[in-house]
């Protein structure tokens, strides 16, 4: 069995009752001693101590034994290596310390460089007829995204939830539309029917309750209309295991929880179209080739990146991927990440990454080895994906994606194969955009960056107009 070691939890509601190790340990009835070495991690938690604790402090046991230090940990050494911080970064066991002791600092510390992160982002994106405050408010994007990257992209309930209704109702993938209608048809008495574009309003899927009908756009293809179909259903049997969801995201406003809802809706049409264990198989078997993945499930190229994120099933993990999807002009419309990369959470506007040159050879897969200003280093792959037409002036809404990992990774996935991993050269440097990328002598360079002095001299022009 797994041992569950409470060390800093324990330490922190010792001292949120203002007790000593004697008086807890005179409360929960065992030696100061043993107190000692659980808040050191020297001895495992029991049954009888967790009933203790639960029963003598009123707190919910499943607090208690939540493991969040591996998360914790990979968000902490990730900041600690912004380039802002300059210096020899504190190592591995310096990292864990400060948590195992200092767990409400750590906590702090992550608020405000999170907050720190947030205001240089609204800094680059506000013009300047907006007003100040507007940099104190986090966009419910924002927090749905902070609430997928905290439970590492991966929602067992939902997971559990796919798994049972998939086994109720059998099916090969080429048979899941069928499947979906007649079970919203016959548990449900809801019809599903196609409308012709001009009549969806530029929607491509509308439920209307009074008419018990769902409305799928002509513009939809056919694995898309499964999806929609999907994510329906998961809204109308399993909108307690959303609300239960939601509940636990914190502040975000009621708008906010439903564009949560809504993305928790999307993470359960994926899992119920991919099922995680036949999925990871496929995913290893192929050396993660995303297209062999779709022809075999029946679904998208960009539905099979996002699946890849969601591979965090303990005992049964995947490779942790990251997943991008931007616009022409650059925009992030979509990011999901089972890491805690800085590169996914704010990465994308970098012109050297060839998620932009994508655009220029659309359906192409293009590998790239990538690496950061503080070194850490990725391999990713772009393709473009197209999106529903609704009309001619509609025609062109190419996004492109970008689907990444860590470069030690790299040798588990197809597309790395054909390269020289021991290579230096491979590696192109990017950062995460012009405005806090440190790099000097960069010819893609189009703003001065917020917190580094580029070097100018007048008797020497340099790379670009921002430095000599």
């Amino acid at each position: 069995m797994r041992k569950t070691l409470i060390g800093p939890k324990l330490r922190q509601l010792r001292r949120e009752h203002k007790q000593t190790q004697v008086e807890m340990a005179r409360a929960l009835g065992v030696s100061t001693a043993y107190i000692n070495l659980l808040e050191n991690n020297q001895r495992s938690l029991s049954v009888r101590m967790l009933t203790a604790l639960a029963s003598a402090y009123s707190v919910d046991w499943r607090d208690l034994i939540k493991d969040e230090t591996s998360n914790r940990l990979a968000e902490l050494r990730n900041v600690v290596q912004d380039p802002m911080f300059g210096g020899r970064s504190p190592d591995i066991q310096e990292l864990r310390a400060s948590i195992d002791h200092a767990p409400k600092l750590v906590e702090r510390f992550l608020y405000l460089y999170r907050h720190h992160r947030a205001a240089l982002e609204k800094l680059t994106q506000l013009g300047s007829e907006r007003m100040p405050e507007e940099l104190l408010v986090s966009s419910p994007e924002t927090l749905i995204h902070d609430f997928f990257r905290d439970h590492s992209n991966y929602f067992d309930e939902l997971e559990m939830a796919a798994e049972e209704l998939r086994a109720s109702e059998p099916c090969g993938a080429d048979d899941v539309y069928a499947v979906l209608k007649a079970r919203l048809r016959t548990r449900h008495g809801i019809d599903v029917d196609i409308r012709p574009v001009e009549t969806m309003k530029e929607a491509v899927r509308y439920y209307d309750e009074q008419a018990s009908t769902v409305w799928l756009s002509e513009a939809l293809d056919h694995q898309n209309r499964v999806f929609q179909l999907a994510h329906v259903l998961c809204l109308i049997e399993f909108a307690d295991v959303l609300d239960n969801l939601t509940a636990s995201a914190g502040r975000m406003s009621q708008r906010g929880q439903a564009r949560c809802q809504v993305e928790l809706a999307n993470y359960f049409a994926a899992a119920f179209l991919m099922p995680y264990k036949p999925f990871r198989a496929l995913a290893e078997k192929t050396h993660y080739d995303i297209d062999k993945i779709a022809a075999s499930f029946c679904v998208s190229f960009e539905q099979v990146s996002h699946r890849l994120t969601t591979l965090q099933r303990k005992g049964s993990r995947g490779v942790p991927f990251f997943f991008l999807r931007v616009d022409k002009a650059g925009n992030v419309t979509k990011r999901f990440n089972s890491t805690s990369f800085t590169l996914a959470d704010h990465g994308g506007a970098c012109p050297v990454w060839n998620i932009h040159t994508a655009f220029r050879s659309p359906g192409i897969i293009i590998p790239q080895f990538v690496e950061l200003p503080d070194g850490s280093r990725y391999f990713t792959i772009s393709r473009t994906t197209d999106r529903p037409v609704f009309s001619k002036e509609t025609q062109d809404r190419r996004l492109a994606l970008a689907l990444g990992c860590e470069f030690r990774h790299a040798p588990k996935i197809g597309y790395a194969a054909s390269f020289n991993l021991k290579n230096e050269d491979l590696f192109s440097p990017i950062g995460i955009n012009c405005h806090v990328c440190p790099r000097q002598a960069c010819s893609q360079r189009a703003h001065q960056p917020l917190l580094t002095e580029l070097p100018i001299d007048t008797k020497r022009r340099g790379s670009t107009r921002y430095e000599s």
